[in-house]
């Protein structure tokens, strides 16, 4: 897509510090790093959400995250690695184009888990919230 920011780094008409590139996807460290090394892996072809990606699209881009995964392991030796994707405004994504932040951790960063991104209590059972998500 002409307009997209992602689609404009993957296709090198936007510079951008390239880690990772193969057939599929591309890595980048993102311009507004949470932690040194915070890169984002994002799909070529362009697709807003995960959803949208084609199937046979999603087998790649995650190899890619794996691959970027490893790197940032050996090259930074973090203590730990968070992995997120933010779909939707609401949970913070601010480009359409699927993207998946790989966040280099330290012990005692001041960051928190995934699970503490949130923290809306729900009133329904899990067997009620299984039965509205899986029918």
């Amino acid at each position: 897509m002409d307009d997209c920011l992602f689609c404009g780094i993957a296709a090198k008409k936007i510079p951008s510090q390239i880690v990772y590139e193969d057939d599929d996807a591309v890595a980048f460290l993102d311009i507004m790093p949470r932690a040194p090394g915070h890169t984002v892996v994002i799909p070529k072809h362009h697709a807003p959400t995960l959803a949208a990606l084609p199937d046979a699209e999603v087998g790649p881009l995650f190899a890619a995250v794996k691959r970027v995964a490893r790197l940032l392991a050996e090259r930074l030796s973090p203590d730990g690695i968070t992995i997120g994707i933010n779909q939707g405004r609401a949970s913070g994504q601010e480009v359409d184009h699927l993207h998946v932040h790989l966040i280099p951790r330290r012990t005692g960063d001041g960051g928190g888990s995934v699970q503490s991104v949130v923290n809306a209590k729900s009133f329904a059972s899990l067997e009620e919230m299984r039965k509205k998500i899986a029918g």
